[in-house]
């Protein structure tokens, strides 16, 4: 008979805020936002989705089942607050961009969208505050996931997926083969990465023919390269003129809702930097990290 086991640190705390916050940003959006446009659908699932992962971990540790997980508990929860600070992070700035900006009208629909926006940005503080309380200090002993470069990983496969939202509607990478060498660059670390994790989420790590920790700086030395080749190549085939870029924003751009086209272009160019100095950050931890795998 599992024992109710009642928390009172700091994580615990932070950890149910961030559950009341993500719920209501996806009721109070679900009840009166009206949206119209499918990102609102992908907001709503960030916030639910948040929602239903915190709400699985309170529930197993108020119950004392982490023993019984099926994976790490020194990796999965924080692996899953960074993911859902990063989720809740996006839909904080996507929803007010396509569901607020221009809009001047100050009816009920407007009123419950600025609380949902609300909302959103205080469950993107608890889950930050709940990473930072979760990871792991100098000299402790604790899962890949809490260390750095484990939370590194979190955010180049984040950075991945949103690179991969916008080369692909509309698609942007067809155009010459340079363009398709960074859809790859982005396909092949975002796979490694995400393989990744999930050997330590499902402690998998030991059942591989060479060691982890070499592997990570190899990988991290790699992809480094791949993403510095990416962020050269791709500005100079997308904006260039003299490669059939443009240089210049479409006046168009300034009339359309949310984010057209030459805006995805650039957003991915500038992703595509963010995500070369992430892997250059785990580079540099990944070389010097010494961690015991629990």
């Amino acid at each position: 008979m599992p024992i109710v086991v009642v928390h009172s640190n700091p994580l615990f705390w932070v950890r149910l805020c961030a559950l009341v916050f993500s719920c209501v940003a996806f009721a109070v959006t679900i009840h009166g936002a009206e949206l119209k446009h499918g990102t609102g659908d992908w907001c709503v699932f960030c916030w639910a989705f948040s929602f239903a992962g915190t709400l699985l971990v309170l529930l197993v540790e108020l119950f004392g089942l982490q023993t019984r997980a099926p994976v790490s508990w020194k990796n999965f929860p924080i692996t899953f607050a960074c993911y859902a600070s990063l989720l809740c992070l996006s839909a904080s700035i996507i929803f007010p961009l396509y569901f607020l900006k221009g809009q001047t009208s100050r009816n009920e629909t407007h009123n419950y969208r600025i609380v949902a926006t609300v909302f959103s940005c205080l469950a993107t503080i608890a889950y930050m505050s709940e990473v930072s309380i979760s990871k792991a200090r100098p000299g402790e002993v604790a899962g890949y996931m809490a260390t750095a470069p484990g939370l590194l990983k979190v955010c180049e496969t984040f950075v991945a997926c949103v690179i991969f939202v916008f080369i692909s509607d509309p698609v942007s990478y067809n155009s010459h083969a340079a363009l398709r060498w960074c859809l790859a660059v982005y396909c092949i670390c975002f796979i490694l990465s995400a393989a990744i994790i999930v050997l330590c989420i499902c402690e998998c790590t030991g059942c591989l023919p060479f060691p982890f920790a070499r592997f990570l700086s190899a990988y991290a030395l790699l992809a480094v390269i791949m993403y510095l080749s990416a962020t050269i190549i791709w500005p100079i085939f997308t904006f260039d003129k003299e490669h059939g870029g443009t240089s210049s924003r479409p006046t168009f751009c300034g009339n359309s809702q949310g984010l057209c086209s030459w805006d995805k272009k650039m957003a991915v160019a500038v992703l595509t930097a963010v995500n070369f100095v992430l892997y250059l950050a785990d580079l540099i931890y990944s070389a010097r990290l010494v961690f015991i795998t629990v």
